[in-house]
């Protein structure tokens, strides 16, 4: 069991000691780095005041808090001697209902896979492809009126690309097919998403972290922060960034899909041109809704540039949820995260059961069995 209490115990004195002095450089450097944005906020805001960008939600039209969900997932590959275990899994949790409203669900909706598969380095490439693609069809499943996703809404593209360049490699077990069976209602469901012109709803990614700067890049800020760190310092409660331009690659969007040739649908080439017209019309804003939470990173369809009611619709769903101080992000994608990131504690009780099952079967040297499920190592992620 882990010592929580004395992190240090099982390190070599010296180490420790290197790693406190080199932590104190750390603390030095960013303190220097806060100090000189903290001298020239003012500066920073009046350009952004003076630009139209800086404005507050008190200034929009008054809308009623409107209904909210928050889908989120996570994976897991246990690495055994015998064989590697996956687990996937995707959550969609209801925000707080607001008064006037009555429970869209009376419990969370999830999506699951788990397979044992053999070995491949890139097996966590391609589960991770799985993973999004359960967000992305229970996000365009959910009937509320804000769908809140965990992340950038670019991120499920980039990770099906990359998933599927691997995907020669597992054609002919579990992973590979339910990776490929499960595209075509991906391709619906992001094309539902990305290119939604409803003004009654709207799909919006909310990243933790993040390195754009479309704002400071315009105004020549320091590059020690991104954009969501600078705005954190520089926004009071209630202020928000008008929707800006997504910062676009270098590279154009694309998905490679020559691997996928037993499930090709020319329909595919359509909807992808589609799909990628919207990202490029892609819109952020920032917002800080109180004052004991950051500026959040808002990615958001272009429509909502010119619907001050939609926009007012979006800021009043945030600053409902995260009404609570210590959680840093809107409620239902603060459940469902800490619901989908249990899922690696649960690996073990479905290794164990599957352990007992070979055993209760098995006629020869138990050991075996023992060697063949003792987990080597495990790799989680979101």
């Amino acid at each position: 069991m882990e010592n929580i209490e004395q992190p240090f115990y099982q390190l070599p004195e010296a180490l420790v000691e290197e790693m406190l002095l080199k932590s104190q450089k750390i603390g030095d450097f960013l303190l220097q780095s806060l100090t000189e944005v903290s001298k020239k906020k003012e500066i920073y805001r009046n350009e952004l005041f003076n630009t139209g960008l800086l404005k507050r939600d008190a200034d929009l039209p008054h809308i009623s808090p409107p209904t909210t969900c928050g889908i989120d997932g996570s994976y897991v590959v246990e690495r055994l001697m015998a064989t590697d275990l996956v687990a996937v899994a995707a959550v969609a949790i209801e925000g707080l209902t607001p008064p006037s409203e009555k429970r869209e669900w009376g419990k969370p909706y999830h999506k699951v896979f788990i397979s044992s598969v053999s070995h491949n380095p890139d097996t966590t490439v391609v589960v991770r492809g799985i993973m999004w693609e359960m967000e992305l069809i229970l996000a365009a499943e959910a009937p509320h009126d804000i769908v809140f996703l965990d992340g950038s809404i670019t991120n499920p593209f980039l990770n099906l690309n990359t998933a599927i360049s691997k995907f020669e490699d597992f054609r002919n077990n579990e992973v590979g097919k339910t990776l490929a069976e499960n595209f075509e209602k991906f391709l619906d469901s992001y094309l539902k998403i990305v290119c939604s012109n409803r003004t009654d709803k709207l799909w919006v990614g909310l990243p933790k972290y993040t390195s754009k700067r479309e704002i400071g890049k315009k105004f020549n800020w320091p590059t020690n922060f991104d954009d969501r760190a600078m705005l954190t310092s520089l926004l009071k409660a209630g202020e928000y960034i008008t929707p800006i331009k997504y910062e676009q690659p270098n590279e154009k969007w694309h998905i490679g899909m020559e691997g996928l040739t037993t499930y090709y649908k020319s329909e595919f080439d359509k909807k992808l041109e589609q799909i990628v017209n919207s990202i490029n019309n892609l819109h952020v804003c920032y917002y800080k809704p109180h004052p004991y939470t950051p500026a959040l990173r808002i990615e958001v369809p272009q429509s909502i540039c010119t619907n001050k009611y939609q926009l007012a619709t979006l800021l009043n769903a945030i600053n409902f949820q995260c009404g609570t101080p210590g959680i840093l992000e809107p409620y239902p994608l603060f459940m469902s995260d800490r619901m989908v990131k249990n899922l690696s504690k649960a690996i073990p009780a479905f290794r164990q059961t599957a352990t007992r099952q070979i055993a209760e079967k098995y006629e020869d040297d138990l050991s075996e069995i023992f060697f063949n499920m003792n987990s080597y190592r495990t790799e989680n992620g979101k």
